[in-house]
């Protein structure tokens, strides 16, 4: 898949879930499957970089079921949402050399999946009758994209 189109879906991802994507990009760097090393986001494939990621998505699952989560719309949710989509496309494109491509479409795919995760996520919460099965759909979905992606890349 072109690099491009892989940045635009981890940037959904980040919009659904910022640190799952983070976590997700930060263990393929780490197993250099990104081509990140020598480059300025190198340190996403650090030692201790995809513990840390990782360890904030599961934070983040747990934070996005309480009752006082603000909506991830409002600015303090939203803004790490496009900046995560950034990087992580960013980090999708380095190796091509298209890296200003890679964050713009991580950021529009951050945008998508912030708008498009919370009315998913309301007519679910809906459908369900309750927020909880919804939450948990959208955190499987956030974490199927992840490995998606992170399998597709070749460099």
């Amino acid at each position: 898949m072109d690099c491009w189109l892989l940045a635009l879906l981890i940037g959904v991802v980040c919009g659904l879930r910022s640190f799952t994507g983070l976590a997700a990009i930060s263990i393929a760097a780490r197993a250099d499957r990104l081509g990140l090393s020598g480059s300025k986001i190198a340190f996403l494939g650090y030692r201790y970089t995809p513990w840390i990621f990782a360890a904030l998505a599961l934070v983040e699952y747990v934070t996005d079921q309480l009752p006082k989560t603000p909506s991830r719309k409002v600015p303090q949710q939203f803004i790490p949402r496009v900046l995560a989509g950034a990087l992580c496309g960013a980090a999708m494109c380095v190796a091509s050399g298209s890296t200003l491509f890679g964050i713009v479409a991580g950021i529009v795919g951050a945008i998508a999946g912030t708008f498009g995760g919370a009315k998913g996520r309301q007519l679910l919460a809906s459908a369900f009758g309750k927020d909880m099965p919804a939450a948990f759909l959208e955190d499987a979905i956030a974490i199927g994209l992840a490995l998606l992606v992170v399998t597709r890349n070749t460099i």
